[in-house]
């Protein structure tokens, strides 16, 4: 990857590279459509190119903002150190013969994280992210199947886990480097210090060693193979380029701005495309600051003190807030006052107006009091709640990506006039959608064609042939349809459909929101069991799990199993009121214990246990 090219070919590769992406930006900017908001962007071809200028441009910035120590405030790491660590990095890891290499990365959300991904993508070889969530076993099999001859893990038990990979004698790996250690353990056995590492890069490019900082960086080599982590349980490697990692960056960034004064918390896991993309490369394109949380342990904490201007989330997080807002609200109202507040939320949705500032005040204050811009992703959310956070002052809008497309692909404008919080979001700049194998109703499988669709999953032509065809559309496996605006809704995946009785599909998806609407449940999971004749339902279950708090706010604590049985019966009858018959849930299931979920948190519907109370 470092020299590849004489110095005029090269020059010449990247002149042309930063044609293309000009030319494209000039057609965003001379786009008529006013749902791209934000359209004067600068050019920028790799994400080594990304780093450079915003540490050009911004050098005294704070990158980071980091907890290194429990009990210290958050520290900041400017643009400019950033990139002189991100070069000593990547200068160690050439030092260690890992040119054009596959190197695997580990850990919590942080600076040395982020920094050992721009190393490896900057210069040296092919970075993969990997789930800290993995058992041992899963990690040594992406191991082998990534090809990875270095990891680096930001925590010491990530560290232990991989001694034992190496050890086992089955894999590629060279290299252990720990970010925990401030010295090797073992140099000849390649259980190395991250930390001397890097201080050893620093003091080689002091001496004049320029292989790193002058390596090429191709935009169409491939920059980073994430691992899905699907419902299935069969993990693929995603190979996502520079140009397609950069593309959906910027393109990101015409439906909502980051600004260099803007703080992004980092809450989700950083490893998933989403975080990745559209926080933490986001941050290092617009020269904002990501502020890395903790964890879940600690969120409400962090973000007193970091007090962010940008939060992206997943529903779940999202809906937690919600639901503590609500009964926050509630604690301080009279039931009069709570009926009034209810119906000026509803009439100001419809209106697009604004509740009164005694209220969205105290709801300002839960996220730190400046936040701007909320986002939710990774699924679907109820779009009420985020037009209730809308009502309240916030830019609250939900996107839609998969990890094949680096990952987003639609998102909604973060402006009220265009928000459509009901649909997954508008068609990015440059992409196109369309849908496949259409119904009556206009329903069929998404699919999206643009730059930032994947070069294919690592070594396994037969699964890339069967998701991207050979005009370039990625089959998406969701089902839904597109409006005349360019608004995408889903109704469902494909291989999730249940077959009624009467040969109609029924999508879970669609019953599976309507039932976590309701304050008593929690999560659930609806499926299609076997059908009963003599009943006038279609075999369609529903596995839930409640609310608690909300259980016992209404039948008082004491309950019994009958009286809740009746309450979500009741509930879910309400429900089925208003469902054509061969949609209505004949049966449910109330489940005291944790689904079982793949490490994004998703239920795995094909796991029987999952059916089970």
């Amino acid at each position: 990857m470092s020299r590849r090219f004489t110095d005029s070919e090269y020059r010449n590769i990247k002149r042309r590279e930063r044609d293309v992406i000009s030319e494209m930006l000039d057609g965003l900017r001379k786009s008529k459509d006013k749902r791209y908001l934000f359209k004067d962007k600068h050019v920028v071809t790799d994400l080594k190119d990304m780093l450079n200028y915003s540490a050009d441009e911004h050098p005294d910035l704070p990158f980071f903002m980091q907890k290194y120590k429990p009990n210290e405030p958050f520290r900041e790491i400017s643009f400019l150190k950033a990139r002189e660590d991100v070069n000593a990095i990547g200068t160690g890891l050439l030092d260690l013969g890992l040119e054009d290499r596959h190197i695997g990365l580990i850990g919590r959300n942080s600076s040395e994280w982020a920094e050992s991904y721009l190393a490896i993508v900057g210069g040296v070889g092919v970075v993969c992210p990997l789930d800290r969530e993995l058992n041992e076993s899963e990690l040594k099999q992406l191991t082998i199947k990534g090809e990875m001859e270095a990891v680096i893990t930001i925590n010491k038990k990530y560290y232990e886990r991989f001694k034992n990979i190496k050890a086992s004698g089955e894999t590629k790996l060279r290299y252990i480097i720990n970010a925990d250690m401030e010295e090797d353990e073992d140099v000849e056995a390649g259980l190395l210090s991250w930390q001397k590492l890097r201080e050893e890069g620093r003091h080689k490019i002091w001496s004049g060693d320029r292989r790193y900082i002058d390596a090429q960086v191709v935009n169409t080599d491939v920059a980073a193979i994430l691992f899905t982590s699907g419902t299935t349980g069969v993990s693929k490697g995603v190979m996502l380029t520079h140009r397609n990692l950069l593309l959906d960056t910027v393109l990101v960034q015409s439906m909502f701005e980051a600004k260099p004064k803007d703080i992004c918390f980092s809450v989700l896991p950083i490893h998933h495309a989403y975080e990745c993309t559209a926080t933490f490369l986001s941050c290092c394109y617009s020269g904002s600051t990501i502020a890395f949380s903790r964890g879940l342990k600690y969120l409400r904490k962090d973000i007193q003190e970091v007090r962010p201007t940008i939060l992206l989330a997943v529903p779940a997080l999202i809906e937690n807030f919600y639901g503590k807002i609500m009964r926050n609200i509630e604690d301080k109202l009279t039931d009069k006052q709570m009926m009034a507040f209810r119906l000026m939320d509803r009439e100001a949705r419809r209106f697009k107006v604004k509740l009164p500032k005694s209220v969205s005040k105290d709801i300002q204050e839960v996220f730190g009091g400046r936040l701007h811009t909320l986002i939710s992703g990774g699924a679907p959310i109820d779009g009420a709640i985020l037009d209730f956070f809308c009502s309240v002052g916030f830019n609250a809008i939900q996107g839609y990506g998969l990890t094949e497309c680096s990952p987003i692909v639609a998102l909604n404008p973060a402006k009220r006039k265009y928000m459509r919080n009901s649909s997954a979001g508008h068609v990015m700049p440059f992409t196109e959608c369309k849908i496949l194998d259409a119904d009556s109703n206009g329903i069929g499988e998404i699919a999206f064609r643009g730059p930032q669709i994947m070069k294919g999953y690592y070594k396994d032509e037969e699964n890339t042939k069967a998701v991207l065809d050979e005009e370039g559309w990625f089959h998406t496996g969701d089902v839904g349809y597109l409006d005349r605006d360019n608004y995408v809704f889903i109704t469902g995946r494909k291989k999730n459909i249940i077959i009624a009785a009467n040969g109609k599909n029924v999508f879970p998806e669609e019953l599976e929101s309507y039932l976590l609407a309701n304050k008593y449940i929690d999560e659930c999971m609806v499926w299609g069991g076997e059908l009963d004749p003599s009943s006038e339902f279609n075999g369609i279950h529903a596995t839930v799990r409640l609310n608690k708090e909300e259980v016992e706010a209404k039948l008082g604590e004491g309950y019994t199993e009958e009286q809740v049985y009746d309450l979500i019966d009741k509930e879910i009858d309400k429900i089925n009121s208003d469902m054509p018959r061969f949609k209505k849930i004949a049966h449910f299931i109330i489940r005291e214990r944790e689904f079982d979920k793949t490490t994004s948190m998703k239920i795995r519907r094909f796991v029987e246990d999952n059916k089970r109370a």
